[in-house]
């Protein structure tokens, strides 16, 4: 990426979050619409069009000639794009609608099917989570790292309850979190180190994860399928199977029971 360094790019970016988060909570304070799309109903809202569009327009004119994929892009594009921004306007969109205070915008810089740069902003909670290829991962400006340790017992997950609920029926002593509605939130809080690991259903798509997947290994842990596999993101195949995010020691450890307890529900 000659001359766009991802580095230099972060500063500019999280500028073009607070904006956008400004936004955001100006449509929530007033009354707005909401609809719902494609074949699983899933809600919209004129916040998610609003920050969407703004994103759109600083996005292109921070990086001129990058791709664009976003939760509001109707269709994928037929090719696969070597550098593109993956966005999610309101990640967290029921939480967004319902006055919750667990959604986030999140935006990623992807490039040959990994992110490079990364943003994840909490505009109730003022928080700023951003990373850089190779530089760490950022909380508020200070430096996260993920929970050490390989052990579950003990070890605060989140995810869907059926999964929670079926780790915590083989008695390894797992603590089970309250949902975090935002997934890149819920995978961002393990990069922080306020969850021990967190498990994500299949059908999460590019916009959902591009962003918490660089904080996550930013930060020293990891996220794959149950499989074990990294994330590999092209926009032309934007969904994804089960997930889960931990320490790389924990991260081991979960994936040995998923792939035995949990593959049904993958």
């Amino acid at each position: 990426m000659p001359g766009n360094d991802p580095v230099t790019l972060r500063a500019p970016l999280e500028a073009v979050m607070r904006e956008a988060g400004e936004v955001a909570w100006v449509t929530a304070r007033g009354a707005f619409k909401c609809w719902t799309k494609g074949d699983d109903n899933s809600p919209v809202s004129e916040g998610d069009v609003a920050v969407n569009d703004l994103l759109r327009a600083r996005l292109d004119a921070l990086l001129p000639g990058a791709g664009w994929l976003s939760e509001e892009t109707e269709e994928l594009p037929e090719d696969a794009l070597p550098i593109y921004w993956v966005v999610d306007p309101i990640d967290g969109t029921r939480a967004y609608i319902s006055g919750r205070t667990d959604w986030t915008i999140s935006v990623a810089l992807v490039e040959h099917g990994r992110p490079v740069l990364a943003a994840i902003y909490a505009p109730v909670t003022d928080e700023m989570f951003l990373a850089a290829r190779g530089t760490g991962a950022l909380h508020n400006g200070m430096r996260i790292t993920v929970r050490r340790g390989k052990t579950l017992a003990g070890a605060k997950l989140a995810g869907p309850k059926r999964y929670l609920d079926r780790l915590a029926g083989l008695d390894i002593g797992i603590e089970a979190q309250p949902k975090v509605h935002s997934l890149a939130l819920r995978i961002a809080r393990v990069a922080q180190g306020e969850l021990d690991g967190a498990l994500a259903s299949g059908g999460s798509h590019d916009w959902d994860l591009a962003a918490a997947d660089l904080l996550v290994h930013e930060a020293g842990g990891a996220l794959t399928d149950f499989a074990g596999r990294p994330l590999n993101y092209s926009a032309q195949h934007a969904v994804h199977g089960a997930l889960v995010a931990a320490g790389q020691a924990r991260h081991q450890a979960l994936i040995e029971i998923v792939r035995e307890r949990l593959s049904e529900f993958a």
